[in-house]
């Protein structure tokens, strides 16, 4: 068994359980999202996406980019969650929460689609 490939796959599918895990749950309730599973679901992420700079096959560019897409959905939903909570103050509102667990949901797909190019990749692979 490859160490490193066990790794790489457990960012990969710890990213997006975390990022499910904020997505779940009325959208428009701040009481169903932690803030910490975002920060969670960020740091994870953005693991994930450093552990595929190594690789230079097309698929790696795929996974590459499918982390940078959730990078980005993240830390632009945590930026939102920041501005309205300590900038604005405005405080979550229904709207706000709305727009942030939107953003997660555009991440989940991201790593849903990383989640699916790895386990093709890993069905395709001969022994």
């Amino acid at each position: 068994m490859n160490l490193e490939k066990v790794i790489f796959g457990f960012f990969i599918v710890f990213a997006a359980t975390l990022n499910f895990g904020f997505f779940i749950g009325e959208i428009d309730n701040p009481a169903h999202h932690d803030i910490y599973e975002l920060f969670a679901a960020v740091v994870v992420n953005l693991i994930a996406t450093v552990l595929k700079f190594g690789d230079r096959t097309q698929i790696g560019a795929i996974h590459l980019a499918t982390s940078l897409v959730a990078d980005l959905q993240l830390i632009a939903a945590a930026m939102v969650w920041g501005y309205v909570a300590h900038v604005a103050g405005t405080g979550l509102t229904p709207a706000t929460m709305s727009s942030i667990v939107s953003l997660s949901g555009g991440a989940l797909f991201a790593n849903v689609v990383s989640v699916v190019i790895l386990i093709a990749e890993t069905i395709m692979q001969r022994r």
